[in-house]
């Protein structure tokens, strides 16, 4: 399921849980698309909650999106994952490692406010 939240232009935040669907990958990227439109940096905000499956049938579809992404990797600013799952923290942790020009933080649950205001404010 995945539920957007509310937050400036240039920022994407949202939420996602349980099974994430091809709508929703379609969704995520519509609104990243909009973003870069407009903005020079986007930063990124997504909290993740008992993630177990993503649609198959989205995947193909969203990765043809995904891909020209790399040439826009300067454009990311600010990335924060909140994630209840260890498996998913530490394959942020492993992104962030493989894309050290992007500023990534990875943060437990409790620590939410903390990541979106970072997001959002970058202090």
């Amino acid at each position: 399921m995945l539920d957007m939240i509310d937050s400036a232009d240039d920022v994407i935040a949202l939420k996602v849980s349980d099974r994430i669907s091809g709508s929703e990958l379609d969704a995520i990227m519509d609104r990243l698309d909009g973003a870069m439109a407009c903005h020079d940096k986007v930063h990124v905000f997504v909290e993740t909650q008992a993630i177990d499956s993503i649609e198959i049938a989205g995947l193909g579809a969203y990765m043809k999106r995904a891909l020209p992404l790399f040439g826009k990797l300067d454009r990311f600013g600010r990335v924060a994952v909140v994630a209840d799952q260890g498996w998913i923290r530490a394959a942020t942790k492993i992104e962030s490692s493989l894309l050290p020009r992007i500023s990534y933080r990875v943060f437990e649950p409790g620590a939410r406010n903390e990541a979106l205001a970072w997001v959002v404010g970058g202090a």
